[in-house]
């Protein structure tokens, strides 16, 4: 049920937040630095929230905090429509709301790690929530677009209550000892796995920027928009379902090479579509890339960092994927549309994942052979 209403949040905000942005009348380039300074901030907030997870004898209250803090700054939004306004709102909404998914991943994985269950279907939830707030919120998004922020409110709310009843987890850290984040640095596998994330979530920080709007110049309003977003999410069904055994069949290196791989497909079909309605299907591509990102990391961060440091280890990969990968995406793609139009950067952002994929195939491969190499070494 958290996840459930949580991600119907996102959907709102995500989705709608750049829309009202260019319904008021904003520039491309204005659009892409207001979204991008997001993120921005979510380089400060990260390891704050994160430490603060890792050291309170709660992370459930922590998560409490940030959902509050979301809610109530989301109301400023319509209060006025001036550039630095808006710009002071949305630092201070995305301080409260980025950490809000990795505390609760961390949360979670925790938890389950005590059970038999699996991630995947407790985050299939959210998705389930994201998919229905899209149609919802897109049918209502068509006449009264200042409304999303109070129904972003009121969902965030009911998020709180939900979260007072969850299993309380205790930060690791909380009796005192401490345990630097830069450990993290030190774990090989998972600095690679950021750095590919990194480049993949480029392309993405551009696609949550600019793909609605470019959805509207293909013909499509907001309702239609909704619907899209429907396609995106019943997409990332399957992984979340399978996820686990699809890792543990053919490993995480080649589990995370195809989202780069579907990624550069999915950006040349945007290339090429004219039509909203061709789009629907090209959605679908969806949950072959940013699902399978977020949720194989987050298992390996989950199995691989110490304890003390689980809720900083998933703030950091937000931090890297959802913060400064999001911000290049959003301001070079923003700059870049103002000249060659969305169209054309919907192609760079394919090279740039056909690129990846061959390069880090190249790095993959290598690792693994000489992680085969120190096995056999410690056997002999």
């Amino acid at each position: 049920m958290f996840y459930f209403w949580v991600y119907m949040g996102t959907a709102i905000y995500n989705t709608f937040l750049p829309v009202y942005l260019n319904n008021i009348g904003l520039s491309k380039t204005s659009i892409a630095s207001l979204l991008s300074i997001g993120p921005l901030i979510a380089i400060l907030a990260q390891p704050i929230w994160g430490s603060l997870g890792d050291r309170s004898d709660s992370k459930n209250r922590i998560l409490q905090i940030l959902l509050l803090g979301s809610a109530l700054t989301i109301l400023l939004f319509p209060l006025s429509e001036i550039y630095i306004y808006l710009l002071i709102v949305i630092c201070l909404t995305t301080f409260f709301q980025t950490s809000i998914y990795p505390l609760s991943d961390a949360i979670t994985l925790e938890y389950l790690s005590q059970t038999k269950w699996n991630f995947g279907p407790i985050r299939l939830a959210g998705t389930i929530g994201f998919a229905l707030m899209s149609v919802v919120c897109g049918i209502v998004a068509r006449n009264q677009i200042n409304s999303i922020f109070f129904m972003y409110f009121i969902i965030m709310i009911i998020a709180i209550l939900i979260c007072s009843k969850l299993p309380k987890i205790k930060g690791y850290q909380s009796k005192g000892d401490t345990f630097s984040p830069l450990i993290l640095l030190k774990n090989r596998n998972l600095m690679l796995f950021m750095i590919f994330s990194f480049f993949i979530q480029i392309t993405m920080g551009y696609y949550y920027s600019f793909f609605p709007i470019y959805f509207q110049q293909l013909g499509g309003d907001n309702g239609l928009l909704g619907w899209s977003m429907l396609f995106s999410s019943i997409s990332e069904l399957p992984f979340l379902l399978f996820g686990h055994k699809i890792v543990k069949r053919f490993g995480i290196h080649t589990v995370l090479l195809c989202t780069a791989f579907f990624a550069g497909i999915r950006w040349v079909f945007m290339f090429f579509v004219d039509n909203p309605y061709l789009v629907l299907p090209i959605q679908m591509l969806h949950g072959l890339i940013v699902i399978v990102l977020l949720v194989a990391i987050a298992i390996f961060i989950d199995n691989e960092v110490p304890k003390e440091l689980k809720a900083s280890g998933q703030t950091f990969n937000a931090l890297v994927s959802l913060g400064i990968a999001r911000i290049v995406g959003s301001i070079i793609g923003g700059v870049a549309s103002e000249y060659v139009g969305m169209r054309q950067v919907f192609l760079y952002n394919a090279v740039l994942a056909f690129i990846t994929f061959l390069v880090f195939t190249f790095v993959f491969k290598r690792e693994f052979k000489v992680v085969q190499q120190k096995v056999s070494v410690s056997i002999k």
